[in-house]
């Protein structure tokens, strides 16, 4: 029997490779979709490269710690051209993606992911490491260090409820491989993780649930009535967007299940008192307001009039928006009307509570303009750490810039998704870089 199954298994590996030795390019559609469901990804042709066991090792270290960090190892003969580009369309996930290809070795990143300069030093300092096992273990433990954003959700958080059987195929492979410990590790690690958005969501929840009925108090005061004379179209249109905003940050409230949901629902009621300033506006016969975020001490307040310079204690100055209540206190030398919320040493201004408040200030402060109103305050300094995503959420302007693990598909801005080196991302000297080796269509 053995006699026979040799030379059928050799015919079989004949006609799938076509001739010793030969391979034909992967497919990146395929490498794509397996980044989508695993951080990791190994060709079947390049397994010596990496084991299977040390593919999972890496797998369970980047899942640990939910960062948007992609590994491709590819067989030696994969094509190189505008490779980081295809392979980051076709998965279609924010985040950073590194690839070996034989002893090639490069990495690619959305900027606000890892900025070019981070994605050249973390190349240049694992360029000269020959092992692959080691190469790559070196990159990633930098990379988890440095990079910004979650994970994508499409891996799976493993704490769900039912069975999670990827998480039980991963179980079965650690343990097998005499790593019970590990896996422990790991998921104590992901009960934390998941602690730690649970606490941050529930104080988040009761300061939203706050504002949510300040802005229902608010429509309950208007005496706004569609038919009422003088009322138009557009003044309807107004009230409706008002109310549409009341009813979807309730809904998106209710729906929210990490500290990041809350962004949508503070960018809602923003909208809301948007539309509510445009409303009174257009009753008054004044002047259409331009759009602009609401007051900075207290978004309740509602859109800002104006920017004035402010300096917190111990801080430096800085302008920020304000309503006219506020304006009027800041000239007459009183302080501002500022949010406080609860927090273990009491009542302080949300600036200065705790890491938890990004995602609400993130919503109502969107554009950009966050990092600046911020700065030198204890909220700024703990979003500007590059840990802070994982837990919290990003995208609140140059503090976490795009969300890391988000799906865009093949929407972005491919200037935005780059190496930090002129011929590709990868240097000279054949390491993936001149030639138009991965040259990503000139980044």
């Amino acid at each position: 029997m053995r006699s026979l199954l040799v030379p059928v298994a050799a015919t079989a590996m004949v006609l799938l490779t076509g001739s010793p030795g030969a391979h034909a390019a992967t497919d990146l559609s395929t490498v794509a979709e397996a980044l989508r469901e695993d951080p990791v990804y190994v060709d079947p042709a390049a397994s010596d490269q990496l084991s299977s066991a040390d593919a999972q090792a890496l797998s369970d270290k980047i899942r640990d710690a939910g960062k948007p960090v992609f590994v491709a190892v590819l067989p030696a003969d994969q094509p190189e051209r505008d490779i980081f580009l295809n392979l980051r369309t076709e998965t279609g996930i924010t985040g950073l993606y590194a690839i070996r290809s034989g002893d090639r070795f490069g990495a690619r990143a959305d900027t606000a992911v890892l900025p070019p300069r981070g994605v050249q030093n973390l190349v240049t300092a694992v360029r000269d490491v020959d092992d692959p096992k080691a190469q790559l273990n070196d990159f990633v433990d930098a990379a988890l260090r440095s990079a910004r954003g979650t994970a994508p959700a499409s891996w799976g958080d493993g704490g769900g409820g039912g069975v999670d059987t990827t998480g039980l195929v991963v179980a079965g492979a650690v343990v097998a491989a005499g790593g019970a410990g590990a896996y422990a590790l790991v998921r104590r690690n992901r009960r934390r993780h998941e602690e730690v958005q649970r606490t941050a969501l529930e104080k988040l929840r009761v300061v939203v649930d706050e504002d949510i009925t300040a802005y229902g108090e608010e429509l309950d005061r208007l005496e706004f009535h569609p038919a009422e004379p003088g009322a138009d179209d557009a003044m309807r249109g107004d009230y409706e967007g008002a109310l549409d905003s009341y009813e979807e940050a309730k809904r998106l409230m209710d729906a929210a299940r990490k500290p990041e949901d809350v962004k949508a629902v503070t960018q809602a009621l923003a909208d809301g008192r948007f539309s509510l300033a445009l409303l009174a506006a257009r009753r008054e016969g004044r002047p259409l307001p331009e759009r602009r975020p609401p007051c900075f001490f207290d978004p309740r307040h509602g859109p800002a009039v104006a920017d004035e310079t402010w300096t917190p204690p111990a801080g430096a100055p800085r302008e920020v928006p304000v309503c006219a209540a506020d304006r009027a206190r800041l000239a007459d030398g009183r302080d501002p009307q500022v949010r406080e919320v609860d927090t273990e040493y009491g009542r302080r201004p949300y600036w200065d509570a705790g890491p938890a408040y990004g995602p609400w200030a993130g919503g109502y402060f969107g554009g950009g303009i966050l990092p600046a109103l911020l700065v030198g305050t204890l909220l700024g300094s703990v979003m500007a750490g590059p840990a802070y995503a994982a837990d919290y959420g990003a995208g609140y302007g140059d503090f976490g810039g795009y969300q890391g693990g988000d799906v865009s598909g093949a929407d972005f801005d491919s200037g935005s998704f780059d190496g930090g080196f002129g011929d590709g991302g990868f240097g000279g000297g054949g390491d993936f870089g001149g030639g138009g080796g991965f040259d990503g269509g000139g980044f």
